[in-house]
């Protein structure tokens, strides 16, 4: 077969794979990072993990698939890796036992050798069988997307609360994974004689494997009981700001769309912004002023990927009760992506999930497409049919925020109102609720009572509505 119909990227029509396509192991051209220009000392110094990257095209163009692996390559390299190559093969779904053929998996294993590659990551999440098989056949070190993305973010946590979240993904990641090799993984022996046959007949007791899975249950159920206890705190500090009748924006996104750099530039936070996958995991929450005077809160969350773990949606449940208390969702979206509306779904299947676990509603939604600045033209253009009412911006030279600002003042509703009041003195306790819950701007003491003129929560200013003074 030649190297152009290696390449071809026909999609077809009905569920019918073409045979040339389907025997095809076709590589992914652009994604090696392999050092060249470094002597065998230096290469000794920094010796990353070498790896093979594989998927499985099952549907979709060429472009989606490509999206895909080069997001993958991204991954990996974010965790500390070297890519030497990136495969597709096209199948009409995963392979049960090697995810992608016996016949590809000893292909695989001729270019694992070829290569010198170390490791082997899949598109993918892999069953454990999957993952036991494949690794037999390519006798390297495989993972799975999943275990890819728990990694990095176990590199980058950094709070207490971070590091227990993503301590208890990997463990409910792991426990079904968990391998042993025969009777060598025994770790004590049987019970007394009896109906057991007796000396030189009894079975293992407890094997190692099932020492390991007892110990891991045991951490998960403490660290279960600390985020449950972080999350107290959270909670509270949650309830205070709403205490505050503050409105509270949450800014959602993809991983690197520039979602610090947006809470930068509209709050001056100066928190960590970084070209870098995940850079962010725990919520940053700032407080800000909205053009028309009203302060608000502003929370940065974690980005957000195409098949996000489920064990890390389970363990994060209690950071992304950020989104879940917001008045208003600033999505995020790189404009400068080759496919930002895939993006985009990606990142509203996962918000969806989250307001699914707490039974509620969606608050609304202000698209901002952002990176301008480094977009192509003509995508930007295709980029504003499509999302009509997104606000295009660029957090890093400043163009476009004051539109932002702008539509942020439209959307956010107020938590406030206006009064002009004049309070029976026989109502005291409504003159200590405006002293307590607003702020007043005059006050001034009269003969039929005391006039106030303020801004208070809007219960409050329901109640004071009998007494205004319009």
């Amino acid at each position: 077969m030649t190297e152009s119909e290696l390449t071809r990227n026909p999609v077809p029509s009905t569920g019918e794979l073409a045979l040339e396509d389907r025997a095809a192991l076709r590589r992914v051209a652009g994604l090696s990072t392999e050092l060249t220009d470094i002597s065998e000392v230096e290469y000794r110094q920094l010796r990353l993990e070498r790896v093979v990257l594989v998927g499985v095209w099952t549907e979709g163009t060429a472009a989606d698939v490509d999206a895909s692996m080069a997001e993958l390559a991204a991954l990996a390299e974010t965790a500390g890796s070297e890519v030497l190559e990136g495969l597709v093969q096209r199948r009409d779904k995963p392979d049960a036992s090697t995810y992608i053929g016996s016949g590809k998996a000893i292909e695989l294993r001729d270019i694992v050798t070829a290569t010198g590659a170390d490791t082997v990551i899949c598109d993918g999440e892999l069953s454990p069988a999957q993952l036991n098989s494949l690794e037999k056949v390519v006798k390297v070190k495989v993972i799975d997307r999943t275990a890819l993305i728990l990694d990095i973010f176990a590199q980058h946590a950094t709070s207490a609360e971070g590091k227990a979240q993503v301590s208890l993904a990997q463990m409910e990641y792991m426990l079904p994974r968990l391998r042993g090799w025969g009777e060598s993984m025994s770790r004590q022996g049987g019970g007394a004689g009896g109906s057991s046959g007796g000396v030189g007949t009894r079975g293992p007791g407890e094997t190692k494997i099932e020492t390991d899975r007892r110990r891991i249950r045991e951490r998960m159920t403490k660290l279960r009981r600390e985020i449950k206890d972080m999350k107290k705190i959270r909670d509270t500090q949650r309830g205070k700001r709403r205490a505050a009748d503050l409105p509270a924006v949450a800014i959602v996104g993809y991983t690197n769309a520039g979602k610090s750099s947006l809470l930068n530039a509209l709050t001056g936070a100066g928190v960590l912004v970084e070209n870098a996958l995940f850079a962010t995991l725990e919520p940053t929450t700032r407080r800000g002023e909205l053009d028309d005077g009203r302060p608000f809160v502003l929370t940065d969350t974690v980005g957000f990927v195409r098949h996000l773990p489920t064990q890390l949606v389970e363990a994060f449940r209690s950071t992304l009760e950020e989104v879940v208390d917001a008045d208003l969702l600033v999505h995020v979206v790189d404009g400068s992506d080759a496919t930002p509306l895939a993006q985009i779904n990606a990142v509203r299947e996962v918000v969806r999930d989250v307001y699914a676990d707490h039974d509620g509603s969606p608050a609304p939604e202000l698209l901002v497409v952002n990176k301008i600045d480094a977009a192509d033209e003509l995508a930007l253009a295709q980029l504003r049919r499509a999302l009509p009412d997104a606000v295009f911006v660029s957090a890093h030279t400043g163009e476009g925020l004051d539109r932002l600002r702008a539509r942020l003042v439209e959307l956010v509703e107020p938590t406030d109102a206006f009064v002009d009041v004049t309070v029976p003195y026989d109502r005291g306790d409504l003159v200590a609720r405006v002293h307590t819950e607003g702020r007043i701007d005059t006050t001034e003491h009269t003969d039929t009572g005391t006039k106030i003129t303020a801004r208070v929560p809007v219960p409050l200013a329901a109640s004071l509505r009998e007494f205004s003074n319009w």
